[in-house]
């Protein structure tokens, strides 16, 4: 049984009778089959538009707000902008719908505070399989985003290599992996990577591909490096972050002389389509000590098994710390098995990142124009 002794109170948000009565739903059926991994939950209140949630907000001190986007008069980017004076700390998962407009409208609210989303059941024939797939998704970030979602750690074994690389190893390739909590750490940690970042840069999202294009995009726009969804056979260069496509496993390849995206539409890994694992893995079968792994905020263990994958040929795993992430699972995981050389804070993360990309490597003096200085590779040193 969960070890968790208070029932979780969770208030829904939605315009919709119809979107309303799915979550009754949701939260009878949890209550029915007394799932054993997760805790009790109740849905504590509804509210139909953006006024009465704020004021459910104010009267039933819920744990958990499940908001709608689209609601009259004031909608779940104007109750997330409120949110921040009254309730900064509440954690909130926006439903949302199958468009590419509800994909934009949520990325916009997971960058004003939004933790993270589902996808409200779309018009499928089989609406109970429909509602199943919202449970298995809904259920688990309620638990985590309230703090006891964190399942028991796995024994991992240690035949590692050591934490220091050895001088002239360089980083020749970044890897990142992030969930639950990651669009808005993204857009936090990626503009800072500068323009001339000297190792191309591969990312998995955990999201439908309806949502890693706009992604894509609004990474983009944001960031020095270009951003975009990746094809299978882009060459990897400096220069370019490759966000893996939502339904799509991403891998590296070798192909006449020259390392290139593999994209493939494997079986689900942990649950999960990308997989960090595969990504990972890849990375150390192709790049060996010459890898860097980042695993940022997310729950699950995805990344874990392609962490020391990466460590056990030589290259560099670091993660974001408790403090700076939504969820603490996957970095947390990574973390406690011993994997990590650095836990790092997210506002210091690019800094980290560049850090170590550039060690080794001829650099430009920023204090001496047309002067260039050589970085040994120091483990712990700027």
């Amino acid at each position: 049984m969960s070890s968790v002794s208070r029932t979780l109170r969770v208030l829904a948000a939605d315009d919709s009778a119809v979107m309303r009565g799915v979550m009754r739903t949701v939260f009878q059926l949890h209550a029915a089959n007394e799932y054993k991994t997760l805790p009790r939950m109740e849905l504590c209140g509804v509210a139909r538009n953006g006024v009465e949630a704020l004021e459910a907000v104010r009267t039933l001190a819920p744990d958990v707000l499940l908001l709608d986007l689209e609601m009259p008069g004031l909608n779940g980017l104007g109750v997330l902008e409120k949110l921040r004076t009254i309730a900064p700390r509440l954690p909130v998962i926006m439903c949302s719908a199958h468009t590419q407009r509800g994909a934009r409208s949520t990325l916009e609210a997971l960058a004003a505070g939004a933790k993270d989303y589902v996808m409200k059941p779309g018009q499928q024939r089989d609406f109970a399989a429909a509602l199943d797939q919202l449970m298995e998704e809904l259920l688990p970030k309620i638990a985590a985003l309230a703090g006891t979602g964190m399942a028991p750690m796995r024994n991992v074994r240690r035949e590692l290599s050591p934490l220091h690389h050895k001088a002239g190893d360089r980083i020749e390739l970044v890897v990142i992996g992030v969930s639950t909590g990651g669009p808005s750490a993204l857009e936090t940690m990626l503009p800072m990577l500068p323009a001339d970042f000297p190792a191309p840069i591969m990312l998995v999202q955990h999201m439908p591909k309806l949502f890693t294009g706009a992604l894509a995009d609004r990474l983009d726009r944001l960031c020095p490096l270009n951003v975009r969804q990746a094809r299978h056979g882009d060459i990897l260069k400096p220069g370019t972050i490759w966000l893996a496509p939502g339904d799509s496993h991403m891998e590296i390849a070798a192909s006449r002389g020259e390392h290139v995206v593999s994209l493939h539409h494997g079986p689900m890994l942990n649950s999960c389509k990308p997989s960090v694992d595969y990504l990972f893995r890849s990375a150390a079968e192709m790049y060996g000590a010459g890898a860097l792994a980042l695993i940022m905020t997310g729950m699950g263990a995805d990344g874990l098994d392609g962490a020391l994958a990466i460590r056990s040929a030589g290259g560099t795993v670091i993660a974001q710390d408790q403090a700076s992430s939504a969820v603490w699972g996957m970095p947390g995981r990574v973390s406690r098995a011993g994997l990590a050389e650095a836990t790092v804070p997210l506002g210091l993360l690019a800094q980290e990142l560049i850090r170590r990309t550039r060690a080794g490597r001829q650099v430009r003096n920023p204090a001496v124009p047309g002067v260039s200085i050589r970085q040994e590779v120091i483990h712990g040193v700027l």
